[in-house]
């Protein structure tokens, strides 16, 4: 293994972003053009309220989360109080990255937006399959 340089720094918000919206990109079609209309949010942690919706004491539990309402649940009456958001929580998913060291960075982020945007998408555990071969 490979000593990281002395002067390096720990990933940024705007590099996970890059590679949350690299992982959009990529996803095949007829995903990719409506995962784009999914608003990305990066923070270092998931806010307090979101944390005690979900009855988590531990902010490191959470690395990203949707928020809206699938498209297999949406009727054309909604009124969309917001726009539908992946959120991705950066130092969680660093801590899972730097704890499974054996998987890159891009890789991990990909599994999450993937994992998140089929909430939005309202996708089987087999239709995730097809998209994200993380368990390959």
């Amino acid at each position: 293994m490979t000593n990281p340089a002395p002067d390096a720094i720990a990933p940024s918000l705007d590099l996970i972003e890059s590679l949350a919206r690299e992982a959009v990109a990529t996803l095949p079609e007829p995903w990719r053009v409506p995962a784009t209309h999914v608003v990305l949010r990066v923070e270092d942690f998931a806010p307090e309220e979101m944390l005690e919706a979900m009855d988590l004491n531990d902010p490191f539990e959470l690395t990203g989360l949707y928020e809206g309402i699938p498209l297999t649940e949406k009727s054309v009456s909604d009124q969309a109080l917001h726009p539908d958001m992946v959120w991705l929580f950066r130092r969680p998913i660093l801590d899972e990255w730097a704890e499974r060291g054996n998987v890159s960075l891009q890789e991990l982020v990909s599994h999450v937006v993937i994992h998140e945007l089929a909430h939005h998408f309202g996708w089987s555990d087999a239709e995730i399959s097809e998209v994200d071969r993380w368990w390959e």
